[in-house]
């Protein structure tokens, strides 16, 4: 039995095709049009509906990359299901290299949004009514704010099993449970029974080889887990993700300049000296250290500190031991894909 079209944005796209189609969003205030770019692919045969979205921060450009990876995989050649790629969903920040939309509002605290709202609501009732409605699963790809770094991790929602499922297939290096936060896609999403795991690798506004491609192998690894595409299986890592519970950040305990000793992906125990503040002449130096063990997901990358200001990110594993060995493991790993043969991926 033949699938029926799929339908985005009054366009109609066959089984077996694959089309781009821009839900119009808002008119510049020159008249110039602004859209936000979907890419379709309608599997011949039935599957799941997956959506996989970027710079929903406009600043936030990993996400793009692993987006077109993912898009000119031939491992998506007789895609069962439909998958829905949306590289950009924030084209006003991402034109401006602003994390926000023009109004400075955020989008991930907007949802579900509104259709007589701000832009921002505008922005995210279409993303829920065009993409979020028409889905099962959401991948939504970000990185770290500019001037920040993380080291490639996926957060769940506590007490969703089918997330944590799916974050087993994804195989990022780092799993921690995480809340979500009000007015996020990812709680919009729920409310609407679609699970949405957040990958979170990288900084903004630049490239990281290692996290995108970390996230590119995890979207493939996860659609191959539902059975949307078949083939050779994508190996996962020989070390299994690190469980977190829990993670917190350490803030600069006064002004001056940063010195790091230790980098995101680090293992560290408790009272280690992550990093140095210095006053300009040298004649104060408080140190920063871990509060317990844990591995270091996210740290500042300026070396000018106020008082306060969040410096490393710790997550805390269930279990700490081997998690070094684990990571070393998952670099390893990563580094002799051969996913990323020029002949795979382009």
């Amino acid at each position: 039995m033949t699938r029926p079209a799929f339908e985005i944005g009054g366009v109609r796209i066959a089984p077996g095709y694959r089309r781009t189609v821009d839900l119009p969003v808002s008119v510049l205030s020159d008249h110039t049009p602004v859209t936000m770019s979907t890419h379709v692919i309608h599997g011949k045969r039935p599957g799941p509906t997956v959506f996989v979205s970027a710079a929903i921060h406009g600043d936030e450009v990993i996400g793009v990359e692993i987006v077109r990876r993912v898009l000119q995989s031939p491992k998506l050649r007789g895609l069962r299901g439909t998958l829905i790629c949306i590289p950009i969903v924030n084209a006003f920040g991402f034109l401006n290299h602003s994390r926000y939309l023009p109004d400075r509002r955020d989008l991930n605290r907007s949802f579900p949004g509104s259709e007589t709202g701000s832009l921002a609501g505008r922005l995210a009732h279409l993303f829920i009514t065009e993409i979020v409605k028409r889905s099962d699963y959401g991948i939504d790809l970000h990185s770290a704010a500019s001037h920040r770094d993380n080291y490639p991790q996926v957060r769940v929602t506590p007490n969703r099993p089918k997330l944590t499922e799916l974050a087993n297939m994804f195989g990022a290096p780092i799993l921690l449970k995480s809340k979500v936060r009000e007015g996020s896609l990812r709680e919009a999403a729920s409310a609407l029974d679609c699970e949405v795991l957040l990958y979170e690798a990288g900084g903004g506004l630049r490239f990281d080889e290692f996290a995108v491609r970390v996230g590119t192998t995890g979207v493939l690894r996860t659609l191959q887990g539902l059975g949307m595409i078949s083939g050779k299986p994508i190996a996962p890592s020989k070390a299994k993700s690190i469980f977190c519970t829990n993670s917190y950040w350490l803030r600069s305990p006064a002004g001056g300049l940063l010195r790091t000793f230790k980098r995101s992906g680090d293992t560290v125990l408790e009272d280690d000296i992550l990093g140095v503040v210095s006053d300009p002449f040298g004649e104060i130096e408080t140190p920063i250290t871990a509060q317990s063990d844990g591995v270091i997901i996210g740290r500042s990358e300026l070396p000018i500190v106020n008082e306060g200001d969040a410096t490393f990110h710790v997550a805390q594993p269930a279990r700490n031991r081997n998690a070094e060995t684990a990571l070393d493991q998952h670099t390893a790993d990563v580094e002799g894909s051969t996913l990323f043969d020029e002949d795979e991926i382009i």
